[in-house]
């Protein structure tokens, strides 16, 4: 080892908790870009390789009922590699000790084979016995959440008729990884579930005998996916076709992919975020640290050293800092994006993981960290380097403060003299002041952000149960019925109000763009379940058009004024042009709204509805429950604080768990800059120090002296912080948004005082580790330099 390698580890090991500071803001930045890359790849990876294995059918097309015999006639469009025609249909399932039925999907299997398309995932158990017709197939979350295992029995309603079925095995299936009840949009272990069993047993349990309710497609490698599915609605318009759809529309895909478009959006939108401030906090670090070098660097050039030889010597000090610091994010990165994708393979029910970050990611990493401490180090030795040794031996020369601003008489009277000390070089230095003041500012406005985030987070689900949806229930019909059905519901007692609403499976058309989903009709001043604006304020729904959730209007851009192309996908499936009239505000869903009377009217179906929100009397609710289950018209019963215990669980172990990670490295960067920012003041004014105890300053007022500049400079960044912290909030909870919900930058005077509160108190333990080191200050080391 050279001499000046020699004099790089003496260095490293005498400033080791500064460069310990240093490389953690660089790890943190790193952290997040590798986390979130990771994750990503691995979640589309994982995804892919599932789709493969277990042959996820490409294209699916449900029809009321078609014979068996057009499943040949499907097989010869062009495009299309294989056909499958299967049985489904809903089932409600009673669960011990649970008033409200449980909504399930029953799905049929090849009596004597294997299904060519959409096979499932065995976790337990064996297959079903095709001559046994009362066995099947559960999935494995509802048999977890209820304590369910192979062997077991349950009863379920089917078409009307209450059977009693035996567990053969549990299995998972690539078109349930994110499993919800039909209508609702947050899946819940708890409350749906899925019944795989005999394709003879099933078809007679809905009298489709010989027949298929449901096709599944795989087309060909480069098939064009339109043509075969308008090819596909033309072909099954006369057996009830209800509009096939590729899958893209699948309900399952569509928000797995939605979920994983949102990281993708997240990890290219908040790790640079992240990225950028570790790398302007470090280039201010990093020079400031080099400046405070600048007499060794003059004696390292008297004894012959070039300013190559120095440069490279400094250049490796930044070098094992960034680089330390990469690594460790790195492999923090790595861990923390695979536990965060164990939640993900849970939640969604993948088999198994494939876990890959992209190098790309370790390469940008390594560049950006290395890039912005070499940059903050370059620039300033390159002054450094202009000057001659023995310039550069001795301390920069007195600046001339004359033309500088200074303290007014009225201050001087107010002031000590330490204080007038800490004022003065605010002062006379303001480029540097400002500098201190930007990094905490930044630091603190991550914080200030992240809290913004998290609040946005609760909002979205207290304003969507609390002021959006206020019903206690929502109840839905089998078919839609007459209103009269109304009536029956109201005479329950215990009922308090009861909220009629119409559903229509629909695509939504405007130009080229398109939205497979549905057009909810409600009363004129709905109160149970209300449109809101922007101001929370409840929308008067029109007769005169549709009114549209803001993020549906943004997929279809399309606005107030315009005309939406609506095409029914069932009963008379007309198509309807009808006008936009109005924008809501909704963070959950993409929800499209017509006037109910309206909307039948259009339909030609007048005084249908779907199903209905009550509100009910508490004390009579497993009254009403037991009532409900017995009513065979009835698909279902979802009740809404069930609901918002699953969207919060989907929010806390989907993406949103990612706020909490966040938070953390917010924190970690904040006390990284503040410490840093501490440290370099006391290096640069030791020698400053070491004078006033000299002259008879006590521990205690040096120590002021040093420690008040820091608190001025923080008491200053603290409103810079909240401004920048509302700046990049709105641009973090944009990352964190997707087509299920949309997440609001909440940032109120509590967050802001509790980001400020963090920084005062980073600020009071750096100034206690820095004091230390002042009350220990050898006075004649410190006062052994040339002036």
């Amino acid at each position: 080892m050279s001499q000046l390698d020699h004099k790089l580890g003496r260095d490293l090991w005498r400033m080791k908790t500064q460069a310990l500071a240093i490389g953690l803001v660089i790890a943190v930045g790193v952290l997040m870009l590798v986390m979130m890359d990771g994750l990503v790849n691995s979640l589309d990876q994982t995804r892919q390789a599932y789709y493969e294995r277990y042959r996820l059918a490409d294209v699916f097309a449900p029809v009321q009922r078609a014979p068996e015999s057009v499943l040949a006639r499907i097989g010869d469009i062009d495009g299309v590699a294989a056909v499958e025609g299967r049985v489904v249909g809903g089932a409600l399932i009673d669960v011990e000790g649970q008033a409200v039925p449980v909504r399930a999907q029953a799905v049929s299997l090849p009596d004597y084979s294997m299904p060519r398309l959409n096979d499932i995932y065995l976790a337990e158990g064996r297959r079903i016995d095709p001559r046994r017709r009362d066995e099947i197939l559960l999935l494995e979350g509802f048999a977890n959440a209820h304590e369910l295992s192979p062997g077991d029995t349950l009863t379920a309603t089917m078409n009307g008729a209450r059977r009693r079925f035996h567990i053969a095995g549990l299995a998972q299936s690539p078109e349930f990884l994110y499993s919800a009840a039909p209508g609702e949009l947050v899946p819940d272990d708890a409350r749906f579930a899925v019944i795989w069993m005999s394709e003879e047993s099933l078809a007679a349990a809905y009298d489709v005998g010989g027949a298929f309710n449901e096709a599944l497609i795989a087309l060909d490698r480069g098939a064009e996916p339109r043509a075969v599915i308008a090819a596909l609605d033309r072909l099954l318009e006369p057996y009830g076709g209800l509009g096939a759809y590729g899958l893209e529309d699948q309900f399952s895909n569509r928000f797995v992919s939605e979920e994983i478009s949102g990281l993708r959006v997240s990890s290219t939108t908040i790790p640079p975020i992240f990225m950028a401030v570790a790398a302007f906090l470090l280039y201010i670090v990093i020079s400031r640290m080099i400046e405070s070098e600048r007499v060794q660097i003059g004696l390292l050039k008297a004894f012959g050293y070039s300013s190559v030889e120095i440069g490279a010597h400094y250049f490796k000090f930044v070098l094992v800092i960034a680089v330390g610091g990469a690594l460790l994010g790195c492999g923090l990165g790595i861990l923390s994006g695979q536990a965060l994708a164990g939640y993900y393979q849970v939640y969604y029910k993948f088999p198994f993981l494939m876990f890959r970050v992209d190098p790309a990611a370790f390469v940008t990493a390594m560049i950006v960290s290395v890039g912005s401490a070499s940059a903050g180090g370059l620039i300033v030795l390159r002054k450094v380097f202009d000057l001659t040794p023995a310039v550069a031996m001795r301390p920069p020369a007195p600046t001339d403060f004359s033309r500088s601003a200074d303290i007014s008489g009225f201050l001087k009277r107010l002031l000590d003299q330490p204080s007038r000390m800490v004022v003065r070089r605010l002062a006379r230095q303001p480029g540097r002041a400002f500098a201190a003041v930007i990094g905490i500012s930044v630091g603190m406005g991550l914080s200030v952000a992240m809290l913004g985030v998290m609040g946005g987070f609760d909002r979205t689900i207290d304003l969507n149960f609390t002021v959006v949806d206020r019903s206690d229930a929502t109840v839905s019909f089998i078919e839609p019925l007459s209103d009269t059905t109304l009536l029956e519901l109201r005479h329950m007692d215990g009922v308090l109000a009861v909220e009629p609403f119409r559903s229509v499976s629909a695509i939504l058309r405007h130009g080229h763009r398109t939205h497979r989903g549905a057009v909810s009709g409600l009363l004129p001043e709905p109160q149970l379940n209300r449109a809101m604006t922007s101001d929370v304020e409840p929308i008067f729904i029109r007769s005169d058009g549709i009114i549209l959730a803001q993020s549906l209007a943004d997929k279809l851009d399309i606005i107030p004024g315009q005309s939406l192309l609506v095409e029914v996908r069932e009963g008379r499936r007309p198509t309807l042009e009808i006008p936009v009239v109005g924008i809501a505000q909704t963070l959950i869903g993409a929800p499209a709204y017509m006037e109910i009377s309206a909307l039948n009217d259009a339909l030609g179906e007048p005084g249908r509805v779907s199903g209905a929100y009550l509100r009910i009397d508490t004390d009579r609710a497993s009254d009403i429950y037991e009532a409900l289950k017995n009513m065979p018209a009835i698909a279902g019963v979802s009740l809404r604080e069930e609901a918002r215990g699953a969207f919060q669980e989907l929010m806390d172990q989907g993406a949103g768990a990612i706020r909490y990670i966040m938070a953390i490295v917010a924190a970690i960067i904040t006390f990284g800059i503040v410490y840093n920012s501490a440290r370099i003041a006391f290096a640069e004014r030791a020698h400053d120090l070491a004078s006033l105890r000299v002259i008879g300053f006590s521990r205690g007022e040096a120590a002021f002296v040093l420690l008040g500049e820091l608190g001025l400079i923080t008491l200053i960044a603290l409103p810079l912080g909240a401004l920048t912290g509302i700046a990049l909030a709105g641009a973090i909870a944009k990352g964190f948004s997707t087509d299920l919900y949309s997440i609001p930058a909440q940032i109120d005077a509590a967050s802001i005082a509790f980001a400020a509160l963090a920084v005062i108190l980073a600020a009071i333990f750096s100034g206690w580790l820095v004091k230390r080191d002042v009350d220990r200050l050898d006075l004649v080391s410190a006062l052994k330099s040339r002036e």
